[in-house]
């Protein structure tokens, strides 16, 4: 039986931890509330590139012996940078936990932001801004986004401007780093197995950050858009992106969204892949998203088409749209898609890793644990009524934001 532990630790982290009986290996991730949200049109960019200038080496280690130190146990070492969040995490047997959570509490605490190595960072990193222009189905992501959230932070890309990244020095990076990454900020996950003692006694031995000295407070309005942004590129196929802005991660609407957004386009049994793909072939590639943010979140659908399809596309996704908006659907077609919802959950977390994950969100989230049974229940109770309340809030023709990359 999976066991859940929380300690609050005297300085203010939090460790939330699972232990899965059948686990042989286990994962930890150091979270810290900070990302692209975080920052303004200066300093665009920041979090993420301090993201990578964490594994350039700290006091004790160098970038080399980082990486070799978990690699040599066959572990994995990683991290990732989100609007809201940053991560950083190890994957390791558990015997190897002790040692793989010195080493990612030495790298965080002790970055040693050398100038040179800052320098050579820049490259690395303009060229994964280069790459995300030369991938259509990210670009256009990073185009929506900024459309829906119009000049607001959340609209900002993680990775920043290229004119950011060539102006910033140690002293930005260190005076970020050293205001964001606080105790009160940084929650500690493990999942897998685990003893949730013995990794309380590692986190107070080695995690050892300032407090930090104001609580966070997001105080811009988020408002509501209908932009459609045409971007021409030199690419062979038609890129679309529509949607609007969804609901808060702490929200009941969350689970309705969840299974209208499996409902539109969450498979190959889906609305939008049936009539787009299946039935008139006018795309490959179609699906919805959901993502949910501490005071806002995302619902979009992509599409990739032949550029003289763009507007028939657009509409027939429209025409599906506005059904759901105007009509309950059956018992029998929610229940489908509520199960199709609950398997891929269950299916998602078989690993440690996703577990680790899950674990770490309703923490920093919501700060109280949700078994996944109790997720289920949320899910199982979404009836026609809720499903036709959400379509009205998030697929209202008015309200949407629509955005097209576009073969010159």
């Amino acid at each position: 039986m999976i066991s859940y532990n929380k300690t609050i630790l005297d300085n203010g982290i939090s460790l939330v931890s699972e232990k899965i009986p059948s686990a042989n290996s286990a994962c930890l991730g150091v979270w810290v509330k900070v990302g692209s949200r975080y920052e303004n049109s200066d300093n665009n960019g920041i979090s993420h590139f301090i993201e990578h200038m964490i594994f350039k080496g700290s006091k004790k280690r160098s970038s080399f012996e980082i990486a070799k130190s978990i690699e040599s146990v066959g572990g994995n070492l990683n991290a990732f940078t989100g609007r809201e969040l940053t991560c950083y995490f190890v994957h390791v047997l558990s015997k190897e936990l002790p040692m793989a959570l010195e080493i990612l509490s030495d790298i965080i605490k002790n970055p040693l932001f050398n100038s040179s190595d800052i320098i050579n960072e820049k490259n690395v990193i303009l060229e994964e801004i280069n790459s995300i222009e030369d991938t259509p189905e990210e670009l256009i992501y990073e185009h929506f986004q900024k459309n829906l959230f119009y000049k607001h932070p959340l609209g900002f890309s993680v990775l920043g401007k290229s004119k950011n990244i060539k102006k910033f020095n140690r002293k930005n990076l260190r005076d970020f780093w050293k205001r964001n990454y606080t105790s009160d900020r940084i929650v500690v996950a493990a999942s897998g197995d685990v003893d949730h003692k013995k990794v309380t006694k590692l986190v107070e031995k080695y995690f050892s950050f300032p407090r930090g000295n104001k609580k966070i407070r997001f105080k811009r309005k988020i408002n509501k858009t209908n932009k459609r942004t045409v971007i021409e590129k030199n690419i062979s196929q038609a890129h679309i992106c529509m949607g609007n802005i969804g609901v808060p991660y702490c929200e009941k609407e969350k689970y309705p969204l969840m299974v209208l957004t499996t409902l539109i386009g969450g498979g190959m049994s889906s609305r939008l892949f049936q009539t787009i793909r299946e039935k008139r072939a006018l795309a490959y590639s179609i699906y919805s998203f959901a993502e949910f943010l501490s005071d806002s979140g995302i619902f979009g659908i992509y599409v990739g088409t032949d550029k003289d399809k763009i507007e028939k596309v657009i509409n027939l996704i429209k025409s599906e749209l506005k059904k759901l908006c105007e009509k309950k659907i059956s018992t029998r077609e929610i229940n489908r898609f509520k199960s199709q919802l609950a398997g891929n959950l269950i299916l998602g977390l078989e690993s440690v890793s996703s577990r680790m994950a899950r674990l770490a969100k309703i923490e920093l989230y919501l700060q109280k644990y949700y078994p996944l049974e109790e997720v289920l229940k949320e899910i199982y109770s979404v009836n026609s009524e809720e499903i036709l309340t959400i379509s009205n809030m998030v697929l209202n023709e008015k309200d949407l934001n629509i955005t097209i990359l576009k073969p010159v």
